[in-house]
């Protein structure tokens, strides 16, 4: 084993030390196409969010256009989130960090394009049969069965090009982050076939607990363990800090890997399932504070001798914001599956105002930051604006802290209104206007943010390259 590759894994020098100097080797169409598109996306189903918050302090608000109703808006919102922008984001992020960390080309660039290609054209047909109405009524299960198959498709490619690249690799050694790649790849193989064609095979509450296992697993093998491999490469790299522990990073990802699966149905204590299976989603869903405090003291610990750099550094803020929003949304899982407090949160706002830390504020926070780092680099140009970075930073954080503390309580005092039989049901949803109120302000602010972090990622790639830009500022 080469000396660079040992010191890539105890962390006694920054992740990936010949990235810098193998950059030419990298052709990164692929991540250019996945991450321009789903910067798009993201613009795109941010106003789909805006017109379901408005929805709720204004129930009437564009009800009359069967298109623009709530059963046709909330599917896209969350479909375009999750694949439209988010594991788009992540997959092109892949495409940029794996070949890295590896110190060679893509397996197969042609591969990665037509990947892309393939992928859009899921998007799009999403948009449009959602819109139609063409909906399967499954959380996070909504695509037709048709598209469904698309996405296997292409998840096949995706998987085929980052194992083919691995397995061509230059070093011996693997960093965590290519551990946590091909975990996302696995798992969800695993987690989108039970899903989205399992469930078809089953009805009542065995459909109903197979559901839940994808929804929560959903976020917990797919969107979590590619979000920690983009933490895990770009917090080191951006801090320009080791990796604190490569052996607590390894606990963290095979604890995660032994637990998660088996969380997914503390969405159904109190329900119609057996009370041994309640208790086995409630152990293992404590256990979850194994996985999540390895990974976030990792983080933290990395950071040593470095935080000043929040002061300038945009990727940074987002990534460290991004682990406090990882932290607190992976002790509420845990708090929620204990039966007493099932017994009040569940099924109310609190549980929306938790699951959007998770994807827009952990998940999204270290997509952006990662894109904020490479668009300059794959496109071989300077960042638009840092200006604009700022702006889209603490919008993004005060909107999503509005958002979320005010579902949470809202959430919590909802749940002690429908436990009180006195109280009409009718009365508990008048009481929730000022929250939705305020959930439409912040929903407001965070697409502020969206439309700033876009303008700025689309304006440096069309603005000067190279030479060009060199050019620029030796006039200026």
């Amino acid at each position: 084993m080469q000396k660079e590759e040992l010191i890539q894994n105890v962390g006694e020098t920054p992740v990936a030390p010949a990235a810098k100097r193998s950059d030419s080797i990298h052709d990164d169409t692929t991540a250019k196409i996945f991450i321009a598109s789903s910067v798009s996306y993201f613009v795109i189903v941010g106003l789909v969010a805006l017109i379901i918050a408005a929805k709720f302090s204004m129930p009437s608000f564009l009800g009359s256009v069967q298109y623009l109703t709530y059963g046709r808006m909330r599917p896209l919102h969350v479909n375009g989130m999750l694949f439209g922008w988010l594991l788009a984001a992540d997959m092109g992020l892949m495409f940029y960090v794996v070949p890295r960390l590896c110190g060679v080309k893509l397996w197969s660039e042609k591969l990665g394009i037509a990947t892309g290609i393939l992928w859009n054209a899921i998007i799009l047909g999403a948009v449009v049969s959602l819109v139609m109405g063409w909906n399967q009524g499954l959380e996070y299960a909504e695509l037709p069965t048709l598209l469904d198959v698309g996405v296997v498709v292409a998840w096949i490619m995706f998987g085929a090009n980052i194992f083919g690249t691995i397995a061509t690799r230059k070093y011996n050694a693997m960093y965590v982050s290519l551990w946590y790649a091909m975990g996302t790849i696995l798992w969800t193989a695993f987690v989108y076939l039970t899903g989205n064609f399992a469930t078809l095979f089953t009805t009542g509450v065995n459909q109903a607990n197979l559901n839940w296992m994808y929804v929560h697993n959903a976020v917990g093998l797919i969107f979590t363990p590619v979000g920690l491999a983009i933490a895990y490469y770009f917090i080191p790299r951006v801090s320009n800090n080791p990796l604190y522990s490569h052996k607590l990073s390894m606990i963290g990802f095979w604890s995660l890997a032994f637990v998660y699966v088996w969380t997914g149905a503390h969405h159904m204590l109190h329900g119609p399932i057996s009370q041994w299976l309640q208790t086995i989603t409630i152990v293992f869903s404590v256990m979850l504070l194994i996985p999540v405090w390895a990974a976030v003291y990792n983080f933290i610990s990395t950071m040593r001798g470095q935080w000043h750099q929040l002061r300038e550094n945009v990727s940074l803020k987002f990534l460290m914001s991004g682990v406090v929003f990882y932290l607190l949304t992976c002790f509420q899982g845990p708090m929620h599956s204990l039966r007493a407090v099932n017994a009040i949160v569940s099924k109310t706002d609190w549980i929306p105002g938790h699951a959007h830390m998770a994807v827009l504020g952990a998940f999204s926070f270290f997509a952006i930051a990662g894109t904020y780092h490479v668009v300059p680099l794959i496109f071989k140009t300077k960042l638009y604006s840092e200006a604009l970075a700022n702006w889209s930073f603490w919008l993004f954080l005060i909107g999503g802290l509005g958002f979320f503390v005010t579902l949470w309580l809202g959430g919590f005092w909802q749940g002690w209104q429908w436990n009180n039989p006195a109280i009409p049901f009718i009365d508990t949803v008048v009481a929730l206007k000022p929250v939705w109120h305020v959930r439409l302000g912040s929903g407001f602010l965070m697409f502020g943010g969206i439309i700033t972090f876009a303008y700025n990622i689309l304006a440096t790639i069309l603005g000067p390259k190279g030479e060009e830009m060199e050019a620029n500022v030796a006039v200026a």
